[in-house]
């Protein structure tokens, strides 16, 4: 028992000498392969938000969601015979986190109170069916609301992205603010156009989830570009390609090791969640890979090719009877 702890123990402090290893990759030496491959995924992206669009849910859409559990696996293919016949051709029927549970979603009917239809449904598949059926939950969406939310959605990744941009101007410079939002747009233009080619639905949820990867890919761009101007200060000597490699080797073991017990956490929603917060968890996923790939090859690429020096980042000269604080500003 206590060699297996000690082998345990020479193991763990093992992995953390390598994350702790100072490593001396060329990132930048690869920046235009990156950025070609980068423009490849957007241009697939944005080519299919624009022919198809997302799949947007019943919050954005409006409808009727109906969840029914049954006693006995449940048959798709009668239950959308059964809608069918009563008249809800447009009816979407699937699976929800087990084969005896069913998620049906029902577009606006304009002619139709909503409780009355999810009423109607219900007791049309149970009329057809012989086994007993038990309704989980039923939720209503209007048109109206469902327009809201979407441009109310909009406008908050909006902000956030002009936030940014403001904040990081001031805390930096205006070259890494531009690096900092370009990356946070690839970060969320990428998670959206994933949705899009497969067709994943888009709710709330995942709104949620597009925010929080602004924040995630916010605060790994902040780290990166913070050791950018700390070793652009720091060197007398070097170009801003071979600084930028520097620092971006410096923050890499911090990097990896906060996406990778992140990805660990989202992986554990993934698979013990259910089906509520599948589609969240993806665009979680999604976006903390893309994340840490934007904050070293996308925010410092574009500070890069606008030509950052350490000129640009050494504090103001300080004029007779003015004081310069650390970080700047005048006292």
């Amino acid at each position: 028992m206590a060699v297996r702890t000690s082998q345990n123990c020479r193991f763990k402090v093992s992995n953390m000498q390598f994350l702790n290893k100072k490593t001396s990759f060329n990132f930048m030496g690869k920046r235009k392969i990156a950025a070609i491959f980068s423009a490849l995924l957007l241009l697939t992206s944005i080519s299919s938000l624009v022919m198809q669009g997302l799949n947007f849910g019943i919050d954005f859409t409006g409808g009727t969601m109906i969840e029914l559990a049954y006693e006995d696996t449940a048959d798709l293919n009668a239950i959308r015979s059964t809608l069918e016949q009563g008249g809800y051709d447009d009816a979407i029927v699937q699976n929800f986190g087990s084969v005896h549970e069913v998620l049906i979603r029902l577009p606006v009917i304009e002619t139709e109170n909503m409780a009355e239809l999810s009423n109607d449904v219900v007791t049309t598949l149970k009329t057809a069916s012989s086994t007993e059926i038990d309704v989980r939950r039923v939720e209503f969406v209007g048109p109206q609301v469902g327009e809201e939310l979407t441009e109310q959605g909009g406008l908050a990744m909006l902000y956030a992205l002009i936030g940014i941009l403001i904040y990081v101007s001031l805390r930096f410079e205006y070259r890494f603010a531009i690096g900092s939002v370009a990356a946070l747009v690839h970060d969320v233009l990428l998670t959206l156009g994933v949705f899009s080619v497969f067709q994943l639905e888009f709710d709330l949820t995942v709104l949620a989830a597009i925010l929080a990867i602004i924040g995630y890919s916010l605060n790994d761009t902040i780290v990166v570009f913070d050791r950018v101007r700390e070793t652009f200060l720091k060197m007398r000597k070097g170009g801003s390609e071979e600084i930028v490699n520097i620092a971006l080797n410096d923050t890499l073991s911090r990097t990896l090791m906060t996406s990778i017990t992140t990805l660990l956490v989202v992986l554990s929603l993934f698979t013990f969640g259910g089906e509520v917060i599948h589609a969240f968890s993806i665009a979680l996923l999604l976006g903390i890979v893309v994340g840490t790939y934007s904050s070293i090859y996308i925010a410092s690429n574009v500070v890069l090719s606008m030509g950052v020096s350490k000129a640009d980042l050494m504090p103001p000269v300080k004029e007779e009877g003015e004081e310069i604080g650390e970080d700047g500003s005048q006292v």
